[in-house]
């Protein structure tokens, strides 16, 4: 189990970028995923994007293209670019690295962004 660390939110216009960044206490080498969800006021949790041991990656249809998700297994830390952002992009977006049988989730961080 890895304590999970998100930085990075804030409150930006939209068109504007932030950069997400996750760091474990331990190390992530031998999780099969670590990604990011995100929730928005009144909705459900939903993945915003993972990247895999093996380096594929996978995004939700409404962030692809938009948005790049980077892991470092030597400095335990996963990166979440996020470019033209939209008003709807605004959450609370999560942190968390998977095994086959559990899942370690960071506290969030807040991502505001303006129309």
């Amino acid at each position: 189990q890895v304590q999970l660390v998100e930085s990075g939110g804030g409150l930006v216009q939209a068109g504007g970028s932030l950069r997400l960044s996750c760091a474990a206490s331990g190390s992530i080498f031998n999780y099969n995923a670590v990604g990011w969800h995100r929730q928005a006021p009144g909705k459900q949790r939903e993945l915003v994007a993972f990247i895999t041991s093996g380096s594929v990656t996978n995004y939700a249809v409404s962030v692809k293209g938009r948005f790049t998700i980077s892991r470092d297994n030597a400095k335990n830390t996963v990166n979440l670019q996020m470019n033209s952002l939209k008003p709807e992009d605004t959450g609370v977006y999560y942190c968390y690295a998977m095994t086959l049988r559990s899942t370690d989730w960071g506290q969030g961080t807040q991502v505001t962004v303006s129309s």
